[in-house]
């Protein structure tokens, strides 16, 4: 390749990211679809289903700072190759757990490593930002990236429920976990850590990466966040708040939307598969549209207005519809509402996942990862709360908590300093 011309391999592992994360929320949907089936054979009600959906979320979360040191230290491009391989292994473990008195524990329990696996995908993608990608293309990336939630959630309903109806449940898992093994294999073969170790990058590209690269403050060296540093930084803590309320919101689509549907709203199996898809496609949508918008007005505007400001509007317009979706009658318009709840919720993914890449840096994996543990803690609450709530008020409360913690959610973006990257304190490296 001729080193005059800018080559565009930072785009290809960005795409190939969005592929991994697609694969990723293949995994971990499949159980909401399937749900249904595994509660009838291991006989078990909603609110156990419910402790199985936390348990992955719990291990997904607990691992999600850990998952972020390990990439900020060895990599993102190892580390995304071997937790491939560990979600693949115990995404096709639960089909071997047989019907004893301690099933339900050994659900729990595969369903936890499961979501260990899956830990890594985000914040080491964040390391692979920050290394690869100029600030000011950030938004577009994450929400390329993020799009693949929305797709692979998206395209599971029909995917799974054709498989199960055909097959078995459990072939549907096993056709998840050999998809994800295959996007793995490529992505270990194809990626590397660093622009410059990559053997299809001109000399062009490198450069350009490299003089859109943040400027780290002097005073800090070259040396990565120490934890005690991350933990004191109040604009950290904002963004994992409002992460918090988003993980909450967002996990109510990928817990019990079907469920919801099919038992809630009365659509039948094949309506709800089809039905189901639209909250997930618009937040493929929402999350590409919010990157590109992101970037759009961070550069006339600044990150002021382009990171923060974007988050407060689309969290609050996601806080607005998910409300308005319970007092819907017709099954099919409250879909509808509660699809553009999902879409405007996602336009903001771009905005923490690009503010965190910019705090953190060399430590952006870390970073990025206590702030989505936030939001994982999020998904585990309402995974175990929602059917609490549906059962004991009614499924109208369960929505209505997660839409007033969107506005809460948006009022934390007002306490995020959009430049307090370039000035914090010294500390030596923990």
């Amino acid at each position: 390749m001729h080193d005059s011309r800018r080559s565009q391999v930072r785009w290809i592992l960005i795409g190939w990211i969005f592929l991994v994360s697609a694969v990723a929320y293949l995994d971990r949907v499949n159980l909401q679809i399937a749900g249904k089936a595994i509660m009838n054979e291991f006989h078990l009600d909603t609110v156990q289903l419910g402790w199985i959906q936390s348990a992955f979320v719990l291990g997904y979360a607990f691992f999600q700072a850990p998952a972020g040191r390990l990439a900020d230290r060895i990599g993102p491009r190892l580390i995304i190759g071997l937790g491939v391989i560990w979600w693949a292994i115990f995404t096709s473990a639960i089909t071997v757990i047989p019907l004893v008195s301690i099933s339900l524990g050994m659900l729990i329990a595969t369903r936890f490593c499961l979501g260990i696996g899956e830990a890594v995908v985000y914040p080491a993608s964040n390391t692979l930002v920050a290394a690869w990608i100029p600030s000011t293309e950030r938004g577009l990336a994450n929400g390329f990236i993020f799009t693949g939630v929305g797709f692979g959630a998206g395209i599971t309903p029909p995917i799974i429920t054709a498989i199960a109806i055909n097959y078995g449940w459990r072939a549907s898992f096993w056709f998840s976990a050999a998809i994800g093994l295959f996007v793995g294999l490529v992505w270990f073969l194809i990626s590397r850590d660093k622009p410059r170790e990559h053997p299809w990058v001109s000399k062009a590209e490198n450069d350009y990466i490299e003089a859109g690269l943040p400027k780290s403050n002097p005073k800090l060296g070259g040396e990565k966040m120490g934890w005690s540093q991350i933990i004191r930084n109040k604009d950290i803590w904002a963004v994992s708040l409002s992460y918090f309320a988003f993980g909450y919101a967002a996990y109510i689509f990928f817990s019990w939307f079907f469920i919801y549907l099919n038992d809630v709203r009365g659509l039948n199996l094949r309506q709800t598969a089809s039905w189901s898809m639209l909250p997930f496609l618009a937040m493929a949508g929402g999350s590409a549209c919010g990157g590109w918008i992101s970037d759009l007005i961070t550069k006339k505007k600044g990150k002021r207005a382009g990171r923060c400001l974007l988050a407060v509007v689309s969290m609050g317009l996601a806080g607005f519809f998910i409300a308005l979706g319970t007092q819907v009658a017709s099954a099919r318009m409250a879909v509808l509402v509660l699809a553009a709840g999902a879409g405007s919720l996602y336009l903001s993914q771009s905005s923490f996942w690009s503010i965190t890449a910019d705090i953190g840096k060399k430590s952006a994996g870390t970073v990025s990862g206590v702030m989505n543990m936030c939001g994982q803690f999020g998904g585990a609450l309402t995974a175990s709360l929602t059917p609490y709530l549906g059962k004991r008020f009614g499924w109208n409360v369960s929505f209505l908590v997660a839409a007033g913690l969107c506005v809460i959610g948006a009022v934390a973006w007002w306490f995020v300093n959009t430049e307090a990257d370039e000035v914090l304190p010294v500390e030596v490296k923990v």
